[in-house]
């Protein structure tokens, strides 16, 4: 008993020994993961159309550039200029991500994901950045048809969103405005401005309007049942009725003068 008793002592150290050495690989394989672990990541969960590329760093704190795409067999893709850099750092009871486009973004975006029984809320930092529309060419049908030119002007006010047992609500408030767009369907250059509205609530809505242009767009819709309902119209100043007279017939159903929107 006594030799046994001795044996195991003498192994004990080398069993703590190689439990700390395995503990402090899987630490620093979690704290120095590659940034391309992450890339992958996104372009599983997107099915293909988020592209995080040439990625720099590691999961924690790193860079890439941006593409966005039709997805497996789409020969369509769009890059954002220079590169998109991201911090995570994890806080009691939640994840803090931190964005910035040195293209689009005078300050930083900073999102907060908290766990919650059942789902996850998102919280999203009151913050103002500035897009090329043409980035959503990439994404193919019906963007790359389109293809809008312009600037998405983008901006929210205590907007967040909550995941439970598989139900999104939104809070807060997000706008985008399309300013001076343009789309290759057209010669008049620019068509237009727009304002698009998402307001959270019991029953999250959506609201277009015109902010000035010849081509005038108005709509509203609701998120029902996981579901996005939307119905709007798109017309033409008389005096530019031929010069949008393609673009009219693309972007919704014609009736007369004016062409019907209708999703979902």
């Amino acid at each position: 008993m006594a030799r046994t008793h001795t044996l195991v002592n003498a192994r004990t150290p080398w069993g703590w020994t190689l439990g700390g050495a395995a503990l402090g690989l899987l630490l620093a394989t979690v704290m120095f993961a590659p940034a391309v672990w992450l890339a992958g990541r996104v372009q599983a969960a997107s099915a293909g159309q988020v592209l995080l590329q040439d990625a720099r760093g590691t999961v924690w704190n790193g860079s890439s550039q941006l593409t966005l795409t039709g997805g497996p067999g789409s020969s369509d893709s769009s890059t954002l200029p220079g590169r998109l850099a991201w911090r995570v750092q994890p806080g009691w009871g939640q994840l803090q991500l931190t964005l910035f486009a040195d293209c689009c973004m005078q300050t930083p975006l900073a999102l907060d994901l908290l766990p919650r029984w059942g789902g996850a809320q998102l919280r999203l930092q009151d913050q103002r950045s500035h897009w090329p529309a043409l980035l959503l060419t990439g994404l193919g049908t019906p963007w790359n048809t389109i293809r809008a030119e312009g600037q998405l002007a983008l901006s929210s006010q205590g907007f967040g969103a909550q995941w439970i047992h598989g139900r999104l609500a939104l809070q807060g408030q997000l706008q985008v405005d399309a300013i001076d767009m343009t789309s290759r369907l057209s010669t008049l250059r620019p068509m237009g401005s727009y304002r698009f509205v998402v307001a959270g609530g019991h029953t999250p809505s959506l609201n277009l309007s015109t902010i000035q242009g010849s081509l005038q767009l108005t709509g509203s819709g609701q998120w029902t049942d996981g579901r996005l309902r939307f119905e709007g119209e798109a017309n033409a100043a008389p005096e530019r009725r031929e010069a949008l007279s393609n673009l009219l017939n693309i972007i919704g159903r014609r009736q007369g003068a004016r062409s019907i929107i209708k999703v979902g």
